[in-house]
């Protein structure tokens, strides 16, 4: 068994800065790239940045230059500093990782439970 669990989240004033982590945990032979999504009321879930098992990052654009992904291969955990938050950023986060739990099995994706940003002054 496989889990993720994110913590981080919580309420700041525009402009301000939080960090939100994810942890996996049971079962895991290798994790291949973590996801950051989130999805606010009324929206589709988007994808907000991807780091591969290499360190490579993408991010969407409405967050470059605001947002860091970063991952520690030895914790098994994902990262996502964000800093100029603004009330848009508004929403639940979810972490996902593809990951596979034993050498000899197949490469499956995995969620958290999310966790609420809000924005707001």
């Amino acid at each position: 068994q496989v889990q993720l669990v994110e913590s981080g989240g919580g309420l700041v004033q525009p402009g301000g800065s939080l960090r939100l982590s994810c942890t996996a945990s049971g079962t895991i032979f290798r994790i291949n790239a973590m996801r950051w999504y989130r999805q606010a009321p009324g929206n589709q879930r988007e994808l907000v940045s991807v780091i591969t098992s290499g360190g490579t990052t993408t991010y969407t654009d409405s967050v470059k230059g605001r947002f860091t992904i970063s991952r520690d291969n030895g914790k098994n955990t994902v990262y996502l500093q964000m800093n100029s938050l603004k009330p848009e950023d508004t929403a639940v986060y979810y972490c996902n990782a593809n990951l596979r739990s034993t050498r000899w099995g197949y490469d499956s994706d995995y969620w958290g439970q999310g966790t609420q940003v809000t924005v707001s002054s």
